[in-house]
């Protein structure tokens, strides 16, 4: 099932678009609510509380008093590790059953006010950002929650700020404006990405992308890299020795294809065909059928073969390149990708041989351009400047 991450500053209007998404179909787990219900009364989370606190942080009623834990761990960090060890484990398991209860074509909302600053993010599909100015969010804390100024200003500069939450969205939600506004963004992320990534991660279907002139760039190739690169390391762990952005789009200032190319270096190919595959498709990196495998340099030199993922999500397209550590498509993937972000000269001589061949061959966009002989000569130059510089990969 399609796993989501909601998340937004206090007054953002979190709450606004969660419920929106449920009128939409989703099924939400909201984490303050499953937090509260692990040290309901009776539970064995507010019996081990009470055992490492005393009984000093329940109320008259025997319920958890928080404002009174709050005072205890509030400037003790190993008091409040112990609390952590004790809720923290318990909300992800309940989480977990709630996500297992949901339907296998679900899309599960995750409303998670701390999903940043706790470092959730890689464990979700996607990740949505609520994002409101704070004199916005001021004036509906004071107005709809009876809060005063500077009480609402302490709560927003507690939390995290906006460019931390933006650096791990997928996806930002102005909501300055209507809530009529806000439900069309909404509907409209439901109607156009959501609801497509879902029905391509269930399937294991790759999404393509819209077309493959490079027409031009963009800032934020390095951000989307950086969170691709983080839930691939959380699914995959230590069978990724490493994992980098190579491509156009890893070359600042290079028009390319709007597609993240990223490599990831195995110990072995053979065990890229095992559960590493499965792992990743239920990441949102499904396999691109059929066999793959790179034009050698230089030419003749016997094919360097390799394994190829996609990606699910209708909105970022990816090319997952699955290589053998230290092998020589690996190596020269990472040796043309810094060669070109040295030497401005061959980034122009690229992009016209890219934009030469499209306009030749518009129905065959981007496919052989590796084919031609300027890549033959441009392995000599990168080799030449590597041996001038030291580099290595």
């Amino acid at each position: 099932m399609l796993r989501v991450g909601l998340t937004g500053g206090i007054g953002s209007g979190k709450s606004a678009v969660a419920a929106r998404l449920v009128e939409r179909g989703a099924v939400l787990i909201d984490a303050d609510r499953v937090a509260r219900e692990v040290v309901a009364p009776g539970s064995d989370g507010l019996a081990e509380i009470v055992a490492a606190f005393s009984d000093a942080v329940l109320d008259a009623d025997g319920a958890l008093d928080r404002a009174a834990l709050g005072a205890v761990v509030f400037a003790d960090e190993a008091a409040r590790r112990r609390l952590e060890s004790i809720t923290h484990p318990r909300v992800r398991a309940r989480t977990a059953e709630l996500a297992a209860a949901a339907p296998p074509d679900a899309i599960v909302v995750n409303d998670v006010p701390l999903l940043v600053e706790v470092g959730l993010a890689p464990t979700y599909h996607l990740v949505i950002v609520v994002q409101t100015t704070v004199s916005t969010r001021l004036e509906r804390l004071v107005r709809d929650r009876g809060m005063g100024r500077v009480e609402a200003e302490r709560r927003i500069a507690a939390q995290t700020d906006d460019a931390r939450r933006r650096a791990a969205a997928d996806v930002v939600l102005g909501n300055d404006g209507s809530l009529a506004a806000l439900h069309d963004a909404v509907d409209a992320l439901w109607r156009q990405r959501l609801r497509p990534y879902e029905d391509n991660l269930r399937q294991r279907r790759v999404a393509q992308p819209d077309g493959d002139d490079p027409t031009g760039t963009d800032a934020g190739w390095p951000e989307q890299y950086a969170r691709l690169a983080a839930r691939i390391r959380h699914t995959l762990g230590s069978d990724a020795l490493r994992i980098d952005h190579i491509g156009s789009t890893a070359v600042p200032g290079l028009a390319a294809q709007d597609v993240i190319d990223v490599q990831v270096a195995v110990s072995s190919l053979t065990d890229a065909d095992g559960a590493l595959t499965d792992r990743l498709a239920n990441a949102g990196f499904p396999r691109v059928p059929g066999q793959w495998w790179d034009d050698p340099r230089p030419a003749g030199s016997g094919r360097w073969e390799k394994r190829l993922h996609g990606s699910a999500d209708p909105a970022r397209p990816v090319r997952l390149h699955v290589r053998l550590e230290g092998s020589p498509g690996w190596r020269y993937a990472l040796l043309m990708r810094d060669h070109l972000r040295a030497d401005p000269d061959q980034r122009a001589a690229y992009l016209q041989l890219k934009r030469d061949l499209v306009d030749a061959a518009p129905a065959a966009g981007g496919s052989g351009t590796a084919r031609d002989p300027w890549f033959d000569e441009e392995y000599l130059r990168a080799e030449q400047w590597a041996t001038q510089t030291g580099w290595r990969p």
